[in-house]
């Protein structure tokens, strides 16, 4: 297949090129587009063949259920039994924005989509191509992350043609992704709602608009189906294997000892910076996440992705941080280093 590239300027969006990707959205095709958390690998939410694609392009398991996008908040009651008070609620103060809200399913919404579940989890995203071309497709548009499954998302145009190129129909480039985290999955289907999956919407910021709000711990067992993405299965990893070092105020002196006897061991190892200087610790590979938890995140899978590009096999991430939105970084990083983490006390 021969995928066709497309490039917008998010600040003056050309609605021909938007037509044109909308275009291959209504008649069934795939296309990738930006939103503000990650790039999406959309089809036509209500075309079942569509739908059938997404899971082959990305090699994604048919019970990992789909996130919705749309782009107006009036397009969302016919996707649903109801919408609760509560998920009005989030919608009025965090949509257009980077939460995903589960709800009961009506019956336009097919078992491809919600994996055989009861439930949808919907979103609007705030970035404007994405709402243009989902608005110029004139339906809802499920989309994963347009990444080969288990690889790090996308965040950039350049990720996706390295998975997706000979896959797909088109990739619209729109830049960077601003928040670079998948979105806030809520559970708006029980009394009390529940964070599936954390993001940039934070506990807190939610506890703030709906009272008490619970978080799930955990992920979903090899026999039942994930409510979200993200719950059941590897996400977010390189090539490279990756361990995690959390700390309280200086982690040179442990990850200088851990670098040497992986080098000792023959590997090429790489050091994922945050607001300190590494270079003492003796590592091949250097790659700056970020001088503060929001731009860390934001870079998170572009670095993942770039210790490959420079060969690193073994990859330290040193975490300090207590940022509510480190919740969603360690959510992310640590399904990508399989749970390898080690602690100091220094």
């Amino acid at each position: 297949m021969e995928t066709k590239e497309i490039k917008f300027n998010p600040e003056n969006i050309d609605l021909a090129l938007a037509k044109e990707a909308g275009d291959i959205l209504a008649r069934g095709g795939l296309v990738a587009f930006p939103t503000e958390t990650v790039y999406g690998l959309g089809a036509n939410a209500l075309d079942e063949e569509a739908v059938k694609k997404i899971f082959l392009a990305k090699g994604r398991p048919s019970d990992n259920p789909l996130i919705v996008h749309v782009a107006d908040e009036k397009d969302v009651e016919a996707l649903v039994e109801e919408i609760p008070e509560k998920a009005k609620l989030l919608m009025r103060h965090f949509w257009p924005g980077p939460i995903s809200i589960i709800m009961k399913k009506s019956n336009k919404i097919s078992d491809y989509v919600s994996a055989g579940l009861q439930t949808v989890a919907i979103r609007m995203p705030s970035n404007p191509v994405a709402r243009e071309i989902i608005r110029a497709a004139g339906v809802p548009i499920a989309a994963p992350s347009a990444n080969t499954s288990g690889k790090p998302s996308p965040t950039e145009a350049a990720h996706v043609r390295e998975d997706m190129l000979g896959k797909i129909d088109m990739i619209a480039d729109g830049g960077s992704c601003d928040v670079g985290l998948e979105s806030t999955v809520i559970d708006m289907t029980a009394d009390v709602p529940t964070v599936l999956r954390p993001g940039g919407i934070t506990l807190d910021m939610l506890e703030a608009v709906l009272g008490e709000v619970h978080a799930a711990k955990g992920s979903a067992t090899q026999d039942e189906a994930p409510k979200s993405p993200g719950m059941k299965y590897k996400h977010y990893a390189p090539k490279a294997e990756v361990h995690i070092l959390e700390y309280k105020t200086d982690a040179t002196n442990a990850l200088a000892k851990l670098v040497a006897q992986a080098k000792q061991d023959g590997h090429t190892v790489g050091i994922l910076t945050d607001d300190k200087d590494y270079m003492p610790c003796g590592a091949q590979v250097y790659i700056n996440g970020g001088k503060t938890a929001e731009e860390y995140a934001a870079n998170l899978f572009d670095a993942l992705r770039a210790f490959d590009a420079k060969g690193a096999d073994v990859v330290y991430a040193p975490l300090r941080w207590q940022d509510p939105i480190m919740v969603a970084v360690r959510n992310r990083i640590y399904k990508a280093a399989a749970n390898r983490v080690t602690y100091t006390e220094e």
